[in-house]
């Protein structure tokens, strides 16, 4: 197997784990800012979990930046 050969696999096996991991992390972003907890906040106060939109945008950079690398 060539260097370049190697290279290109190893770029794709890191974007399949990018995207496992961004779909993961946006799935639990989605959770945190669903869950009883937070809705109990959003309609007290409004506010929503800074925790929820980090992993929902973590998520969907990993995502993203896995594509990248799968092509």
């Amino acid at each position: 197997m060539s260097r370049s050969n190697s290279k290109k696999s190893n770029n794709k096996i890191i974007g399949i784990v990018l995207i496992i991991v961004g779909v993961a992390l946006a799935f639990w972003g989605y959770d945190v800012y669903d869950s009883a907890s937070s809705q109990v906040t959003r309609a007290l106060s409004g506010d929503t979990p800074i925790e929820a939109y980090a992993a929902m945008g973590g998520g969907l950079l990993c995502v993203l930046l896995g594509i990248m690398k799968v092509k």
